[in-house]
């Protein structure tokens, strides 16, 4: 029998020779073997914490010595396909729930602001989310009746009649496809992401005067200590290992988490640059950057900016955290959004110019794009909000209430006897006053709640289920643009294409269907991203300067590098070797 041909790595990196304890040994050389794996082949660090990783260690494990992994061509062919059979089962058991909940379609659109336009197409119920296609759109983008086929085409795929809104990007000119849409089908909602909405919120937070001048001082301390090793070592010293900065799904989260992580470090941060080993030991502790990070940190007027500007961002950024998770959140948005609204008035009570300035941004921005007639039902036929006595706006509401029931039971026939038992659920009828039902109302989610409690209204009971069962917002979704360029790169042919669309296809929808089942902050990652304004240097240039040239809002620039899978190497790099 020949003798197997060491690989490359095999001959630079020789196998570790057992010495000692073989079991921490055979630990030691897995691990290695793992590692060097990893290194090889330019695979993100954060691969390890995935689920399935440890789920492929254990599988190996069992099957002992002489295992042999699945070849290259038995990957790409009999292993795609039948994960993509596993998959498609999962998809076509959640399109069972679409009847009764019916669903929402996403339409999350990249643009490089040149000639590039990307449409990625999600259906949201529910149980879960899935990923059905993307489309690229780059010679059409501004051809309405190209955009309209296509949403038609995907409105037909899932059924008119299961699909209760749309969620599109407010970044593009969709007015011309959002107004076929209305006139085309009169029981489909177009809805702006609120989320997207959330986050201009908060950019034009930021960049009111003296919360830029926040931001940029919390800035300077945070670079001073991330790119130098000793004094890195020294603040975690300080913060029992904790970080002193935040990577969010955004620019400008990451902007309001990290002042709220540095308000926390206050006390340890002033500890830190007063001690002795900092000012005896630490290289810098003389340098003109650390002259100012101490000028900063002992700056009260620094600390009260940064006191007020958690302040007024933590309302939004809760708004954002319940939008984000992928959770039906329809029915809660306009009760949070009040109450975000009303912190800012108390917080404000004696200064009433600032007050003025923030609501007049969160006004501008609700009115303008995230408030939408559906959020006003949903908030309706919320029992947590219909019978909370608390609750001042019901009365604001009920019209938009009555303008989606009319869109939603077009005609008399379904209409009928629509009056009474709407009287029934907000007096608090029937099934609706028992105390199961009463007890229920803060707990179960409203929709649930509708499906178990509603009889005594059916017909209602039917459209509230259908309104209480939506998401609003798109971002809690990754944004592996790299990939879905590859997908339409003009060099690729026919079997590369579809091979990449089938990869792409089980690694959107696995990752949605993990995001679904792990308990995790939407608003921010487990590392710290080395290329945010929080760490790296002005004068440094950026390997990830490609990114920059992606427009505003929901496009790149403001989406986190973490979110791109090339980002480790470059957005050239080939995925899944294709």
């Amino acid at each position: 029998m020949p003798l197997e041909t060491p690989s490359p790595v095999t001959k630079v990196f020789a196998t570790m020779t057992p010495m000692g304890n073989s079991s921490l040994n055979n630990q030691e050389n897995a691990e290695r073997s793992i590692a060097l794996f990893f290194f090889e082949n330019k695979l993100d660090f954060a691969v390890a914490r995935s689920s399935s990783y440890q789920q492929m260690i254990d599988a190996v494990g069992k099957c002992g010595p002489g295992f042999t992994g699945p070849s290259a061509e038995a990957l790409k062919t009999m292993w795609l396909d039948r994960i993509k059979s596993e998959v498609n089962v999962q998809s076509k058991d959640i399109e069972k729930e679409w009847a009764m909940t019916g669903c929402t379609i996403i339409a999350d659109t990249w643009t490089d602001n040149k000639s590039k336009a990307l449409i990625n197409f999600l259906v949201s119920s529910p149980s879960r989310t899935f990923f059905l296609k993307s489309v690229d759109t780059s010679s059409n983008f501004k051809n309405t009746k190209y955009l309209a086929d296509i949403f038609d085409s995907v409105i037909q795929d899932i059924g008119p009649e299961n699909v209760v809104q749309i969620i599109m990007d407010s970044s593009f000119n969709y007015t011309g496809v959002a107004n076929h849409i209305l006139q085309n089908y009169g029981t489909i909602f177009v809805s702006p992401c609120a989320s997207q909405s959330l986050n201009i919120i908060l950019e034009e937070f930021s960049k009111v005067d003296w919360v830029n001048r926040c931001i940029l001082q919390a800035q300077t301390i945070s670079k001073f200590i991330y790119n130098n090793a000793s004094m890195l070592d020294l603040m975690k010293k300080f913060t029992g290992g904790l970080e002193l900065i935040r990577t969010g799904i955004t620019k400008y989260v990451s902007n309001f988490l990290s002042l709220q992580s540095i308000l926390k470090q206050r006390s340890r941060l002033k500890h830190m640059f007063n001690s002795p080993e900092y000012s005896t030991s630490s290289p810098y502790a003389n340098k003109p950057q650390s002259l100012s990070c101490i000028s900063i940190v002992e700056d009260n007027d620094f600390w009260r900016a940064v006191e007020e500007s958690v302040a007024i961002s933590e309302p939004f950024l809760k708004v954002l955290r319940e939008v984000s998770g992928g959770k039906p959140a329809v029915g809660s948005i306009y009760e949070l959004m009040t109450r975000a609204k009303e912190s800012i008035r108390t917080y404000y009570i004696m200064d009433e110019n600032k007050c003025k300035i923030f609501l007049d941004i969160v006004d501008r921005n609700w009115r303008g794009q995230l408030h939408s007639p559906l959020h006003s039902a949903a908030a309706f036929l919320n029992p947590s909000i219909q019978y909370n006595p608390e609750i001042k706006f019901l009365g604001s509401i009920k019209e938009d209430f009555f303008n989606v029931l009319e869109k939603l039971l077009p005609t008399p026939d379904t209409r009928r006897d629509i009056t009474t038992q709407i009287l029934t659920f907000s007096r608090a009828s029937g099934m609706f006053g028992c105390k199961l039902a009463m007890e229920a109302r803060e707990t179960v989610p409203p929709g649930l709640w509708w499906e178990q409690y509603g009889d005594s209204a059916p017909v209602l009971q039917r459209v509230a289920i259908r309104i209480l069962s939506q998401v609003c917002s798109s971002f809690s979704f990754e944004r592996h643009w790299s990939t879905f360029q590859q997908i339409h790169s003009e060099k690729r042919n026919k079997i590369d294409k579809e091979t990449l669309n089938d990869l792409v296809y089980i690694s959107y929808n696995l990752k949605l269907a993990r995001t679904k089942s792990v308990e995790a902050d939407p608003l921010q990652f487990d590392d710290i991203d080395m290329t945010s304004e929080w760490v790296e240097e002005s004068e440094h240039h950026s390997p990830h300067q490609w990114l920059d040239r992606f427009g505003s809002a929901l496009d790149g620039s403001d989406l986190n590098t973490r979110q791109f899978s090339a980002s480790m190497f470059s957005s050239n790099d080939p995925i899944f070797g294709l």
